[in-house]
């Protein structure tokens, strides 16, 4: 007997994660329930110390899976997966997904084994992001660029407000420019909400480049989880959520962008420690 549609918590610490939120509606069945939360009340995470996001992160997942009682929780943020995941497998029973730099698929697909990753910059100083490169991509030079700016440009490109190319082009620009930059030929997205300049980024740079965008395989590795689960108590009769921890000046622009995900309201949930 096949198994129910399932249910996702998908969470980040602002609206980029809704990338990945289109890549789960595309590739999951018909039916899956995709809540989401975003931590705007303390975007961006890359510009927060480590205790305090782990502590913050634990507390909010407590809350919201007892409230919606998911069957996977998709952590869609690069920075609280490389500092919280360990700590979120300990503390709870349900599957947990991470989203991290794409480095082993990287050092994959670069031929001229130089390759550049876009980062925040809490991702790009944190020993992870070594680590990675160490085991998985020990033969390459991997150039990282923690982008300060691209996360809040994502997001007003996300709300369909104009994004000027020269600001994009500027946090490119310390890729291309850093020693031995001119041999990139590939680069990978190291925070979720990059995925929304995914236009700039291949208008602004040269043709040849691959560019990585891990929100498909996570995607996917969400549904391989579904498929093995066993039947259980998941809240698959309560209708989706999307709630912000904070409010949010561009409320009307970010209804009409999460519309067309499929939902239908903004719930602003406070937390104690915000």
């Amino acid at each position: 007997m096949p198994l129910p549609p399932g249910r996702v918590l998908a969470f980040d610490s602002g609206i980029g994660g809704l990338g990945v939120v289109q890549a789960l509606r595309t590739t999951l069945p018909p039916g899956t329930r995709i809540d989401y939360l975003a931590d705007n009340a303390l975007f961006p995470y890359g510009e927060q110390e480590d205790p305090v996001l782990v502590a913050r992160i634990l507390s909010l997942m407590e809350d919201r899976i007892a409230r919606v009682r998911p069957d996977v929780v998709l952590i869609a943020c690069n920075t609280a997966s490389t500092i919280a995941l360990d700590a979120l497998r300990a503390r709870f029973a349900v599957p947990f997904v991470g989203c991290v730099p794409p480095v082993r698929w990287a050092a994959r697909v670069s031929q001229t084994r130089v390759f550049g990753l876009l980062s925040t910059r809490g991702t790009a100083r944190r020993p992870y992001l070594r680590s990675l490169r160490d085991t998985y991509a020990a033969d390459c030079e991997m150039i990282v660029h923690g982008a300060r700016a691209l996360a809040d440009l994502a997001e007003k490109a996300y709300l369909g407000e104009a994004v000027d190319d020269r600001l994009v082009a500027e946090e490119l620009r310390h890729l291309f420019e850093a020693p031995n930059g001119e041999r990139i030929d590939t680069i990978g997205l190291g925070c979720t909400h990059y995925t929304f300049l995914n236009e700039a980024f291949l208008r602004l740079c040269p043709p040849d480049i691959h560019w990585l965008d891990p929100a498909i395989p996570v995607a996917q590795q969400v549904g391989r989880i579904l498929d093995q689960r066993s039947p259980s108590a998941s809240g698959t009769d309560l209708p989706e959520t999307l709630c912000l921890t904070g409010p949010t000046p561009t409320q009307e622009a970010l209804e009409k962008a999460v519309a067309r995900l499929g939902y239908n309201k903004i719930t602003i949930v406070e937390h104690a420690s915000v």
